[in-house]
């Protein structure tokens, strides 16, 4: 080339990398290697606590091979350690919905959906994963969490008592009250 740029494909004809050679970078931006070389690096980050690379790495692997289970479900891992819930919810979604036997991917479609606050969604999806592996202690245990988080919601349990987390006593300074107290003396007067 007389540009003065060097071949990104390695110099031999047809793109392909040379034999024994580590393959070249595609697109500007785009991670060395094939598809399965993103997965295995995405999935070595994911197993040494690095989710949110790992979800570039594997996003490479899943555009690449949109029907790839394994590369999905690895991708939700990732982004659901990486805190993007509703990401990791569409992808547990696709997995399950292409298996719907897959207790895993049901048992990540229920956690996310917990996550983002749809406890009748991830009751659903923790109850189909119980019945598939009800061994599983951690997927009992979200799905109990996940009923008693339904059940606190629809007043199961009774009203809340003054310090108990996520209670709202009433609000102090209303005409009529004193330190809270529904029709105490009004200061004011």
């Amino acid at each position: 080339m007389d540009d003065g740029q060097e071949r990104v494909d390695g110099g031999v004809p047809g793109g392909q990398p040379p034999a024994g050679g580590v393959p070249a970078q595609g697109r500007p931006g785009e991670p060395a290697g094939d598809v399965y070389d993103w997965f295995r690096r995405g999935a070595k980050l994911l197993a040494q606590g690095h989710p949110a690379a790992a979800e570039q790495l594997l996003s490479r692997a899943a555009e690449a091979e949109p029907h790839s289970r394994s590369i999905r479900e690895a991708l939700a891992r990732a982004q659901f350690d990486a805190g993007s819930y509703a990401a990791a919810l569409e992808n547990f979604r696709a997995v399950a919905l292409a298996d719907p036997s897959d207790d895993y991917a049901q048992f990540g479609w229920g956690v996310a959906a917990a996550r983002l606050g749809d406890f009748e969604t991830s009751a659903e999806h923790l109850a189909l994963a119980v019945a598939m592996r009800p061994e599983t202690d951690h997927y009992r245990s979200a799905l109990r969490q996940t009923r008693a988080t339904l059940a606190a919601r629809a007043g199961a349990f009774g009203p809340l008592l003054p310090g108990a987390p996520g209670y709202r006593g009433p609000e102090a300074g209303l005409p009529g009250q004193v330190g809270g107290e529904p029709g105490g003396v009004d200061d004011d007067a």
